[in-house]
């Protein structure tokens, strides 16, 4: 099912799939992009505050991102996006936990100098396995609107 502009009008909600992150993953992306001695050495990060591994914040929003972008809900409506207004980490994910997003639009405004799209403001959640929120952050989406006939 393709959503354009025009469906995704505040209030509109969906979730994902589910997708878990495992220990060679975590480590794999810490090595490349975020090389934190919490994120990279289990016994290291067993003396952090974390008491334990945990995956990149980075590593998180990518996966609730790409959790989203297989939805396919706006797959030929996505131009991209203008932002983020709030990115917040919640809880700590660990090897194991499974990601999954919900998320909401909140606001919904058609271009005036564009009339052929718009803004979408969405406020995604991601939360584990055990429902513990781990991520929120909103992020302003540009849509195409739905092709006339």
């Amino acid at each position: 099912m393709t959503l354009w502009f025009e469906d995704l009008t505040p209030g509109y909600r969906f979730e994902t799939a589910t997708r878990a992150l495992g220990e060679d993953e975590i480590l794999a992306f810490a090595g490349q992009w975020d090389p934190q001695l919490f994120h990279l050495d289990p016994e290291a990060a067993a003396q952090t505050l974390y008491g334990g591994l945990i995956a990149s914040g980075f590593h998180t929003l990518l996966t609730a991102f790409n959790l989203t972008l297989e939805t396919g809900l706006w797959r030929e409506a996505s131009l991209g996006a203008a932002g983020f207004d709030y990115l917040n980490w919640r809880a700590p994910v660990r090897p194991g936990d499974r990601l999954s997003v919900r998320a909401e639009v909140v606001d919904s405004t058609p271009s005036r100098r564009h009339p052929d799209r718009g803004r979408t403001v969405i406020r995604y959640e991601v939360f584990n396995q055990e429902d513990v929120l781990v991520m929120d952050y909103q992020a302003t989406h540009l849509l195409r609107r739905r092709p006339r006939a």
